[in-house]
């Protein structure tokens, strides 16, 4: 079990981190690749341990903890070993006639210490993540893993211990007290994944620092199914996109929007999809994931009581099992339309039109991500006239496994974006640079600007 960080102990792991990031060392690339060597070995080696509280706080099988936390971390690591170099190397930019003879550059600094906040859903691969950008960047990092999984929280904490000195990467245990204690420092950036009320905490004391923040929020991710749909692959990726982690992903299909030609069909190819996965009982599949806690079994399980269950509905509070549900004949003003649901329900919301689906969006947050299932013209008609942090045509949640796309939100689903070279510029300041000749001083630029009509030409 984890040991809460004495808060009178924060001031001085921020001072520790400072002093680290002053010795200039981070800057060198080869010492960050060196540190993510390092970081890549430690995961390895210690993939066995993270599986295992993976399993003990969530019930997350081998095979889920490998493919939505182990993998993703080595492909990202992997990419900046073979990237980063050129990646932070000054990149060279033209200069204008008007500023001859100097040459013009931009070079790519880390903004110094940051402080890493993670949730609970995917707690190895969310602190890690951003992690390796740090290193990549050159920054030192305070790491807060979430409290809810404290296995977890546990064995990341020895993995760092082993593989990095606590001035350049740090790791802060504990609950709502250290977080507060945590946001009264001062930092460089601060990258924090959750809900959007506590982003808005988050940004909150950020600013009393006018501190650069990445918030990677949530939100309600709808996901259209047209007529034109191939219904049966739709409810098949659908249903393993809700029922990966039991729903508990900031990218899950939210609700449903369905086209009323298609809905008896669907909702029968979402029935049998939700056997081929998890069998005729989710309880007894060794990839169904349990809700986190007490708290959150009860709230998942109230928006049960604001429809028509159609699929599944079965609850178990002494295992905070939730059987895989589709719900139907919601009320639009439900709970369960407005809040992130963040578990296996998944509300249906008729629609005839795909402008009226759009206009139903439209009318919402920005979701972190969208998703539609559709022939290509209007999968892409529904992309061109929303928005959302990312999205997927025909697919649900597989755009966050592919590192060399940026992973981030818009509007109430986050700020910011991370993964690959994304995140070496979330960690980074992008700094330009003039370099002017002395060889020549050109008289045309100084007072009292003689021969100005000519000059004027050039500019």
């Amino acid at each position: 079990m984890i040991h809460e960080t004495p808060v009178e102990r924060i001031p001085d792991v921020v001072a520790a981190q400072r002093t680290f990031f002053g010795e200039h060392k981070t800057l060198d690339v080869e010492f960050r690749l060196d540190a993510l060597r390092r970081l890549r070995s430690a995961i390895v080696e210690h993939e066995s341990e993270l599986v295992e509280a993976l399993y003990v706080d969530l019930h997350k099988s081998y095979e889920e903890a490998y493919l939505t936390e182990i993998s993703i971390l080595l492909g990202e690591i992997d990419n900046f070993l073979k990237h980063l170099p050129r990646w932070a190397a000054p990149s060279k930019k033209k200069t204008p006639l008007k500023l001859f003879p100097s040459r013009s550059a931009v070079i790519t600094e880390p903004l110094g210490v940051a402080l890493i906040i993670a949730p609970w859903n995917y707690p190895v691969q969310l602190l890690l993540n951003p992690l390796i950008g740090a290193i990549a960047a050159g920054c030192t990092a305070i790491l807060k893993p979430s409290p809810y999984v404290p296995h977890v929280a546990e064995v990341l904490e020895r993995l760092i211990r082993v593989v990095f000195d606590e001035g350049y990467v740090a790791v802060v245990q504990g609950h709502r007290g250290v977080n507060t204690a945590l946001l009264k420092e001062r930092y460089d950036i601060i990258f924090f994944t959750g809900s959007p009320d506590l982003g808005r905490v988050v940004m909150r004391a950020a600013a009393e620092n006018l501190t650069p923040v990445v918030l990677e929020l949530g939100g309600k991710s709808p996901v259209i199914v047209d007529r034109t749909a191939d219904i049966r692959l739709a409810a098949k990726r659908i249903a393993w996109g809700k029922t990966l982690n039991a729903g508990q992903t900031c990218i899950a299909p939210d609700y449903l929007l369905l086209h009323r030609d298609v809905k008896s069909a669907f909702v029968e190819a979402y029935r049998k999809a939700l056997v081929e996965l998890h069998g005729d009982d989710a309880r007894h599949s060794k990839h169904y994931v349990r809700m986190v806690s007490d708290r959150a079994f009860e709230r998942v399980r109230s928006y049960l009581e604001e429809g028509s269950v159609v699929i599944g509905g079965a609850t178990d509070a002494a295992e905070r099992y939730i059987e895989p549900t589709l719900l139907d004949d919601v009320r639009s003003d439900a709970r369960v339309l407005g809040e992130e649901i963040f578990g296996p329900v998944l509300p249906i919301v008729e629609y005839d039109d795909v402008d009226a689906a759009i206009g139903y969006i439209l009318r919402r947050e920005k979701p972190l991500a969208l998703y539609v299932f559709a022939e290509e013209g209007v999968a892409r008609r529904v992309i061109r006239h929303t928005s959302s942090g990312g999205a997927c045509i025909n697919d649900v949640i597989m755009h966050i496994a592919n590192e060399h796309l940026p992973f981030g939100g818009v509007g109430n689903s986050g700020m910011g974006r991370y993964h690959g070279r994304d995140s070496l510029y979330s960690f980074s300041h992008r700094r330009s640079v003039l370099t002017s000749a002395t060889w020549i001083d050109m008289p045309f630029r100084y007072m009292p600007y003689k021969l100005f009509r000519y000059v004027k030409r050039l500019l």
